[in-house]
Order: C-alpha cells, then sequence, then structure tokens
C-alpha cells in the first residue's frame, strides 16, 4: 500500500538485517511537529494505519511506519526464535538513532501494543506518550475470543505444519481466496457495516505473504511476554483505547491494561470492532489527536 508524501526506505541494523520503512520527512529536516511512530499487530500490515497516516500527514506530524524482523521486505535470520519483542524493540531503536530521533510517540495496535510497550520499556525516556489500541497484556492463547481455544489449537497448528509443511503453507497463501475465510475473519474481527470486505480480501492476502511460523512463534512471544510485571514502572503517559463490542479481545483487558499504567486513560469506542481504527476511525483520530496536542 502506497501513501501520499511517503517515501519507503532500507535500514541496515548492526546486526546486519534490512529493515523496511516509511517516512514523510527528510530526517535531516523534519517538519515541525512531532514523530509518530505506527506499530501494527500479529500477522498484520501498515494498511491498518490507513486512516490514520493521510490524517496526521495533513497535520504535519512526521510518520514513521516500518516492517518488523521476518515481515513483509525486512529481513529475517536463520532462526525464526530470533523473531522476539526484546529484538524488535532493539531494532526500533537502532533505526530511530539512525534517523536522528530522539523522542517520538508510538502508536500500538493489537500485538502492536506489545511492541510498544517493550519499546517503552527499554527506553522509557525516548516515548512522549502512547496510544494503545486492542491490546493484550495477558497470554493470547488463554483470552482470544474470550476462551482458551488457542491454548488448545497451537499445538495441532504446529504438528500439522510440521508434518504437512506443503500443503499447510499453500492453504495459509490462498487464504484470501476463500469467501469462508473472508466471511469469518471480517464478522469475527470487524464492524461489518464500516469495513469493506475488500479490506479483509487485502489483509488475507497480505498474510499470506509471511510465512505461518512468523504468526506461531509470536503467539508463543505473546504468551512469554512479561511486560505485565513491569507495566507499573512504566510512567510515559499513554491512551489505552477499544472498542466495546471487541470479539477477539475481550474488552475488560483494556481496563487491566489502563489500571496498570500509572499515567493512562481509557477510552472506549462504542461499537467498535477489535479494529476501531478502522471501524470509527474518525473518532479514534480525534482522541489520538488530543492526547498528542497535551502530551507534544
Amino acid at each position: 500500500m502506497e501513501f501520499e508524501n511517503f517515501q519507503e526506505h532500507i535500514y541496515q541494523t548492526p546486526e546486519g538485517l534490512k529493515l523496511n520503512y516509511g517516512l514523510n520527512f527528510d530526517p535531516a529536516n523534519p517538519r515541525g511537529k512531532a514523530t509518530i511512530v505506527l506499530n501494527y499487530g500479529l500477522v498484520c500490515n501498515i494498511a491498518h494505519w490507513q486512516h490514520q497516516i493521510p490524517f496526521f500527514d495533513k497535520l504535519g506530524y512526521n510518520i514513521l511506519y516500518h516492517d518488523y524482523r521476518f515481515h513483509f521486505k525486512s529481513d529475517g535470520t536463520d532462526s525464526i526464535t530470533d523473531l522476539t519483542f526484546e529484538n524488535i524493540g532493539k531494532d526500533m531503536k537502532a533505526l530511530l538513532s539512525y534517523l536522528k530521533i530522539e523522542k517520538a510517540f508510538h502508536l500500538g495496535h493489537s500485538m502492536g501494543v506489545n511492541t510498544t510497550l517493550e519499546y517503552a520499556y527499554q527506553n522509557p525516556n525516548d516515548v512522549l506518550g502512547m496510544a494503545l489500541i486492542s491490546g493484550t497484556v495477558l497470554p493470547p492463547q488463554d483470552i482470544l475470543f474470550d476462551s482458551n481455544w488457542m491454548e488448545i489449537l497451537q499445538p495441532i497448528l504446529e504438528a500439522l505444519l510440521k508434518k504437512y509443511p506443503t500443503l499447510y503453507k499453500n492453504i495459509w497463501k490462498t487464504g484470501h481466496l476463500n469467501p469462508l475465510a473472508t466471511h469469518l475473519v471480517h464478522k469475527g474481527g470487524f464492524n461489518t457495516t464500516k469495513v469493506p470486505k475488500q479490506f479483509i480480501e487485502y489483509y488475507l492476502k497480505k498474510i499470506g505473504e509471511l510465512s505461518p511460523e512468523v504468526f506461531l512463534q509470536l503467539l508463543t512471544e505473546m504468551k512469554n511476554h512479561r511486560i505485565i510485571s513491569e507495566l507499573e514502572g512504566i510512567h510515559v503517559p499513554a491512551l489505552v483505547m477499544g472498542g466495546d463490542k471487541d470479539q477477539v479481545i475481550p474488552n475488560f483487558l483494556q481496563n487491566i491494561l489502563s489500571d496498570s499504567l500509572p499515567n493512562s486513560r481509557l477510552y472506549i469506542i462504542k461499537n467498535g470492532s477489535h479494529v476501531p481504527q478502522v471501524d470509527f476511525h474518525e473518532t479514534v483520530n480525534e482522541r489520538i489527536l488530543i492526547f498528542l496536542e497535551n502530551h507534544s
């Protein structure tokens, strides 16, 4: 997906990995307003911020989006176990240092809440504020769709991938061509009256560009992420948001996150799904803008 005023670049980390990122500004001559870093969710992509990017671009904010290691145009290593939130945080720090961005706002959606919190934990003085949308600091295996079915399903998926790798990967890559898969994702994760089916088809197509190992590794990483024990020490200003009709991450988790962060505000979007920044982008954009202006 391309955005007006943005150019994509490649940065090579100290580890030797090439990371893809996009900017709407010249790092040597940034705009007058603050920088916003966008962090997407589990096997998601930058399209999940498609309504925020032009909105804040027009308001004069510097915007940075990027692909995590093992994602899309960014490199991975020889071992999928190197895909950790700690390493993603280090990659982000190296990229921001390279671009001479000393402080920035970070916006995270779903698993992007984990990557944002990890970065704030590693670099508390570098984060002006965080907008955390539809995330969970509890293992998704215990709470996805308000059940523990993923705890049962994940080992089965891992076993099937190991036993039938070619078949598994072919099904994974062609999910966007399956009307049933499109329907289930649309109905399960989005407000169907607000989000067109074409968005879901693009989303599933982009998922197919990633390996299923990425999905399974990040599920494991979310399960093992112990950021919940560090929340009380993260004093970065935070705006915690979620949709009251989120069927993926139960809404009480936003209350837990907001209550655990010492400097946070909670805002729940009426009729919002797991992706309220797509469903009700005008409302979400306005609320984030207020937050940015209050903490710039």
